[in-house]
């Protein structure tokens, strides 16, 4: 089960250069099966109908444009009594920003022991090392394993939403987010949420005949800030409260005003709700309704809606990825991610891979390439370990 270093960097360098910003997968997914074909697996490109999808009363939100979703599906054929494995990674990526690049976001460059360039880290790299796990070990099990690349991950998820409505019947699932090497268990949710303060108009030199909507908003800051506090002062799940801040609460997007000598009548404010591992998103959504009222005049939630998801640390999934990562840990994430979508199938699923969280959304996204092998290497163990283990020590689904 060896994995080439060289290919591996090649093979994720190839895919950064092919921009995927949300809601421009295509050409990012057609790239994956050409890599995917080359290593000897079979890969499938599948438009899903978006039509359907929007009308499902699961569906999970949507922030960034599109007329079409598509999906790749990479087989490495077994016996599905054997079982069958789900890994799972997403192509599209956030776009490079405003900041100053050292190199171009789309170089793909190899230099100093990494891969640069957007989505790298987030999550080409470790979707790119599955694709070599699954091609080293094709060989050696018995087990069906399937690679889902997915779009849309970044705006709620709709690819993987998408693909699990076409086809469920995993026992299990590993997604390689970057995780620094450790074994998320619990990850949690996040509500997109936008909000809006009215004023009243009045010429900027007789102000005081006006009312400020960024005044008004001033104590919408406070309440949303004292509402972090407040979910985050006694977090009960373990993996969680080991964190720094588990629930955030943020303000991303503020506009005001029309004109520089006006007093602003109107004031929008979009941010993100931190949603607790186990909570209805229709509670944590009433609670900050609650925190803010009286205080906006409009509050609603738009794009992307996360639920939490939770796999316990002693499942017997856990515990057969977490030998195949020497030295990691299992650990909560503050995130959203797909992983909420396979485990409300019923799919016991955990997410590892490279380090490089902190640069995803970044300026000068990188990832290493000795954690891309590392991650390699750790996903072809598990699927050695999930073909060999005693069949009842991961529960079938009915």
């Amino acid at each position: 089960m060896t994995i080439a270093r060289d290919r591996l960097a090649r093979d994720t360098a190839a895919l950064v250069q092919v921009p995927s910003v949300t809601g421009h997968e295509r050409a990012a997914l057609e790239r994956m099966g050409e890599l995917a074909t080359a290593l000897g697996l079979d890969a499938h490109l599948r438009r899903h109908d978006l039509d359907t999808l929007r009308a499902h009363p699961g569906h999970p939100g949507e922030e960034a444009e599109r007329d079409e979703l598509w999906g790749l599906t990479v087989t490495a054929p077994g016996d599905p009594g054997a079982g069958r494995l789900c890994l799972c990674g997403h192509l599209d990526v956030v776009g490079p920003g405003s900041g100053v690049w050292t190199l171009d976001p789309w170089s793909g460059a190899i230099a100093d022991g990494f891969v640069h360039g957007r989505g790298s880290a987030d999550m080409k790299g470790g979707t790119v090392a599955a694709l070599h796990a699954m091609a080293a070990v094709r060989d050696h099990t018995d087990a069906e394993v399937v690679l889902l690349a997915v779009s849309s991950e970044e705006d709620g998820g709709l690819g993987a939403f998408a693909a699990l409505e076409d086809d469920d019947r995993f026992d299990a699932c590993l997604i390689p987010e970057p995780t620094g090497l450790d074994v998320v268990c619990a990850q949690a949710g996040a509500l997109t949420f936008e909000g809006v303060v009215r004023g009243r108009g009045a010429h900027a030199a007789v102000r005081l005949e006006g009312r400020s909507a960024i005044d008004a908003y001033l104590p919408v800051h406070a309440a949303l800030a004292e509402h972090e506090r407040r979910i985050n002062a006694a977090v009960d799940h373990a993996l969680m409260a080991e964190l720094e801040l588990a629930y955030p609460v943020s303000v991303g997007r503020l506009a005001a005003g029309e004109w520089s000598s006006s007093v602003p009548d109107w004031l929008t404010f979009e941010g993100r709700l931190g949603v607790r591992v186990g909570e209805d998103p229709d509670r944590a959504r009433a609670a900050l309704t609650d925190a803010l009222a009286g205080l906006v005049d409009e509050l609603r939630f738009t794009g992307g809606q996360f639920a939490s998801a939770d796999t316990p640390v002693d499942h017997p999934f856990t515990r057969l990825v977490l030998p195949c990562f020497p030295g990691s840990r299992p650990v909560g994430a503050p995130y959203g991610a797909d992983m909420r979508h396979f485990c409300a199938h019923g799919i016991p699923t955990v997410m590892v891979g490279p380090g490089g969280l902190e640069r995803a959304h970044a300026v000068d996204e990188r990832v290493s390439i000795e954690d891309l092998a590392q991650v390699a290497e750790g996903i072809a163990r598990v699927l050695a370990s999930f073909a060999s283990r005693p069949r009842a020590t991961i529960t079938p689904r009915g």
